[in-house]
C-alpha cells in the first residue's frame, strides 16, 4: 500500500530537530531506523503531516561506560548491540533479546531507541529494560530529562515522550554477576512475540538473592513481575522456581487477538518465566 502524503526534515543536529519537532507540534513523527514507522506508513495506520529523519545524527549511535552504568546511544542498531563488547559483559540480557529480533535485515538497521519509543508491548527489548532498571533520556525545548523505564511506557504504542521531545540515550545499571536470559514464544521465526520474558537473577550460597523478570504482550505496557520477583527470592531448586513462576501472570491484562487468548497467554507467562529463570539461574 502506498504511504499517505507528507512532508520530509533532516535536521543536522539534537537541537535543529528538536525545534523542528516543536514546530511541528503532534503533527510530526520521527524516523530513525524505519523499522517501526515505515509499516504503519505503508498501512495508513500513521497519518503524519512532517517526518523528521534522524537517523545520521551525529553522536547518537555506540556504547560508552559511565562508572557503573552503560551508555546506549539511541541509533545503536540491534545488531551493534549483539555485538558490542561493553554490551555483552555488562548488560549480556539486552545482547541476547536482541539477537532474536526479527531477522538480520531488521537488526541490521532498526535502532534500540526507535525500538522503545515505539512502545508495542509485543517488543523484545521494552520489557528487557524494565529487567534491567534501565533510564531513557530525551532531549527538549526545556534541555534534556530523564525518565526511569517503569515510568516511560504509558499506554499501548504511547510512551512518556512529549511530542517535541527526542529520545537520545538509553542509560543501563551494569548487571554483571547476573545471570540472564530471553525466553519467548512466537507462531513463526520473525514474528512478534505472543509473550516474551526477560529474567535477571542474582544466586547467593546456591538460592537467588533477587530476580527481576520483564514480560512483553502480557498488557497495553511492557511489564514487570513483581508477584513472581518476591516469590522468587531464596528459591534453591527447579520445584522452587516453578512454584514461584506460577505467580508471573499476577496483575497482568493480556488481550485477545488472533495468536492467543488471554488464558493462553497467562499460561505462557508462566512457563516461559519458569524455563528463563532455571536457565539464567544456571538450574535448568
Amino acid at each position: 500500500m502506498i504511504p499517505p502524503a507528507f512532508e520530509y526534515a533532516r535536521p543536522g543536529s539534537v537541537e535543529e530537530a528538536v525545534r523542528t519537532l516543536a514546530d511541528a507540534g503532534e503533527e510530526a513523527k520521527v524516523l530513525a531506523g524505519g523499522q517501526s514507522l515505515l509499516p504503519l506508513l505503508r498501512m495508513r495506520l500513521a497519518f503524519p503531516d512532517l517526518v523528521v529523519d534522524v537517523g545520521r545524527l551525529p553522536g547518537l549511535r555506540g556504547v560508552r561506560e559511565d562508572g557503573g552504568t552503560l551508555v546506549v546511544g539511541a541509533l545503536t542498531t540491534h545488531h551493534d548491540l549483539i555485538r558490542d563488547p561493553l554490551v555483552r559483559r555488562h548488560a549480556g540480557l539486552l545482547a541476547a533479546a536482541a539477537a532474536t529480533v526479527a531477522d538480520p535485515a531488521v537488526r541490521h538497521r532498526g535502532t534500540l531507541g526507535g525500538s522503545l519509543a515505539h512502545a508495542d508491548p509485543a517488543g523484545d527489548l521494552s520489557a528487557v529494560l524494565l529487567a534491567l532498571d534501565g533510564d531513557l533520556v530525551a532531549h527538549g525545548p526545556a534541555g534534556r530529562r530523564t525518565i526511569p523505564a517503569r515510568d516511560f511506557f504509558v499506554d499501548y504504542l504511547q510512551s512518556a515522550l512529549a511530542p517535541d521531545e527526542l529520545l537520545t540515550e538509553i542509560r543501563i545499571p551494569k548487571t554483571g554477576g547476573w545471570g540472564f536470559h530471553y525466553e519467548k514464544f512466537q507462531r513463526s521465526a520473525q514474528a512478534w512475540a505472543v509473550v516474551g520474558v526477560a529474567a535477571l537473577v542474582r544466586r547467593t550460597d546456591g538460592h537467588i538473592a533477587e530476580a527481576r523478570i520483564g514480560l512483553s504482550n502480557m498488557g497495553p505496557t511492557p511489564l514487570r513481575a513483581p508477584a513472581a520477583e518476591q516469590a522468587l527470592s531464596g528459591a534453591g531448586d527447579a520445584r522452587a522456581v516453578a512454584r514461584a513462576a506460577e505467580s508471573a501472570s499476577e496483575g497482568t491484562r493480556p488481550t485477545q487477538d488472533l495468536s492467543a487468548s488471554p488464558e493462553y497467554r497467562a499460561h505462557l507467562a508462566r512457563v516461559l518465566t519458569r524455563r528463563a529463570v532455571l536457565t539464567a539461574a544456571g538450574m535448568g
